[in-house]
């Protein structure tokens, strides 16, 4: 029986499940450059963890823990640096035109209410908002199953009241 290649498993698991980490990077930045960083720091971690997975838990779960956590780190140590802005003067290149797509902008504010949960209640509603199970969100955040039901109620909450305001 051939031995199967770390590196090609390891990419193949990625590969197949690279969605999740395109979230967990929408949910914990805005700026496009910024999302590109913190997924970059993501690959890197999961594959400097990869010898640790035990395959105890499914990979997807195991992928979910590490990039959460990483967007943790990331997103405390972006919130340290000094807020540089730059100023071009091009403003004749902003558009003033609309979309009349009705969805995009209730995504929009959707993604702008949960933005301002605090970090784990954004993974909890993430991870809700992907059809994961109580047990499967208190797995993958370290957290136990009430806490997650009494987390989500909490961030339910406060979405409905942040919503209701705009």
């Amino acid at each position: 029986m051939a031995k199967v290649n770390p590196s090609k498993e390891f990419i193949q698991l990625v590969t197949d499940a690279q969605g999740i980490i395109h979230k967990v990077c929408a949910i914990y930045c805005s700026d496009r450059e910024l999302r590109k960083d913190l997924f970059q720091e993501i690959l890197i971690q999961l594959w400097k963890s990869y010898p640790s997975f035990k395959h105890r838990a499914k990979f997807s779960t195991w992928m979910y823990r590490v990039s959460l956590n990483v967007a943790l780190q990331y997103v405390r140590k972006e919130q340290r640096k000094p807020l540089e802005v730059e100023f071009s003067g091009a403003l004749g290149d902003l558009s003033a035109e609309e979309g009349d797509d009705h969805y995009e902008e209730e995504l929009q504010l959707l993604h702008a209410a949960i933005a301002q949960l605090n970090d784990v209640e954004k993974a909890i509603v993430m991870l809700y908002l992907e059809d994961k199970s109580n047990d499967e969100i208190a797995e993958i955040i370290g957290i136990s199953q009430n806490y997650v039901r009494v987390k989500m109620n909490r961030a339910k909450t406060k979405l409905k009241k942040i919503l209701n305001t705009q």
